[in-house]
């Protein structure tokens, strides 16, 4: 599998199906690619917030792509003429080969529309298994101890973790989370987008060293990708 960091929360799978999380392309001033750049089979949305709910109207119409979101956020987008598949935590759903699977998160959810805040339901994780790896995206949360649910059940193999502080953890919360989860690697994610969340990612990195995690760290640029296995 390919993994492609679209800056923020935003990342693009690649293996036998193209699969985009959470993209956040317009208005992201870290985003290497326009949303109409993004070829997709599958977009997976964890929350409604603008941030991460993002292009996903305009990629999901261009590419004929349904969407996978918890219920409320999948009624809103069927409004907007999107095909939505909505679910619910602790759900696994399969899209043309690609199981998606909804786990807690702990943070808020709504959409924002015409200066109106709509109930879009709760936030979420997601553990995406395409071509039997897993890779779990967090979602917008803090740290919480039923992580360590989520790491015995569904053994991720990667994990995107947010590291920015103020609307999710910070890097100790997140380093927790790692130990708690004990995946195989970590791609910090939800940093330095805006100054508010600005950090450097090698004080993670060295954080996860230093408490003596099996966890292989990796730090990517907007645009760029690490392949797993």
């Amino acid at each position: 599998m390919k993994i492609t960091w679209l800056g923020h929360a935003a990342f693009l799978l690649e293996g036998s199906k193209r699969v985009v999380i959470d993209p956040f392309l317009t208005g992201n001033p870290n985003a290497p690619i326009k949303p109409e750049d993004v070829k997709v089979d599958l977009i997976v949305v964890t929350h409604g917030h603008g941030d991460h709910l993002g292009d996903t109207v305009e990629i999901a119409k261009k590419n004929d792509a349904p969407v996978v979101c918890i219920h409320e956020l999948s009624r809103i987008l069927a409004k907007k003429g999107v095909e939505a598949i909505g679910m619910n935590i602790g759900g696994t759903v399969e899209v043309s080969g690609v199981y998606v699977t909804m786990v807690q998160a702990l943070h808020s959810a709504d959409v924002e529309e015409n200066d109106e805040i709509i109930s879009a339901g709760s936030p979420a994780g997601v553990i995406v298994n395409l071509d039997g790896l897993k890779v779990y995206h967090t979602g917008d949360t803090d740290v919480f101890l039923d992580m360590q649910l989520i790491g015995e059940l569904h053994k991720p193999d990667v994990m995107l973790v947010p590291i920015g502080d103020l609307y999710t953890m910070g890097i100790p919360g997140a380093v927790k989370a790692l130990e708690l989860v004990k995946p195989k690697v970590a791609i910090p994610m939800h940093y330095n987008t805006f100054p508010p969340i600005e950090k450097n990612p090698e004080d993670f990195k060295k954080a996860v060293e230093e408490k003596g995690l099996n966890v292989k760290v990796v730090i990517l640029k907007p645009g760029e990708s690490f392949e797993f296995p």
